[in-house]
């Protein structure tokens, strides 16, 4: 497996709002149904095209205030197998750090292909969710 980690974002927030909004899909449900084609999402689950291209995510675990564990669902279309981590780390009340670390298993050529490109989606997110909630 290969890990790609974001760069750490810091968000004035408490680390509870922040998971509160970001701990369920159908809260995402505004901020996304407009970037991704057939969006559908409950609490634990989503699917959505993007490019053509249909995936289906599962929250596969939570941990109030700190992390959720997002996996591919069963029937996700998506050829790699990884588990994506959302960590929150609170710096104070008013303060919470948040950082995306992917784990994905990648043979050498698709390491090669698109390890890059995972990488720059990790930050991306990351910066996309502290912004939105800045």
């Amino acid at each position: 497996m290969q890990k790609y980690e974001s760069k750490q974002q810091r968000i004035l927030r408490p680390a509870e709002t922040i998971f509160n909004r970001i701990s369920r899909f159908d809260t995402l449900t505004p901020a996304l149904q407009d970037k991704v084609e057939a969006w559908h999402a409950d609490a634990d689950s989503c699917s959505f095209k993007i490019k053509g291209f249909s995936a289906a995510l599962r929250i596969v675990e939570r941990t109030p205030h700190k992390t959720i564990k997002i996996q591919p669902d069963s029937e996700n279309g998506i050829p790699v197998d990884f588990t994506m981590w959302i960590q929150l780390h609170p710096v104070s009340d008013t303060e919470t750090r948040l950082r995306i670390v992917l784990h994905a298993d990648l043979n050498m050529m698709m390491r090669m292909m698109i390890g890059g490109k995972l990488q720059e989606g990790v930050d991306r997110m990351a910066e996309g969710i502290a912004k939105a909630l800045a």
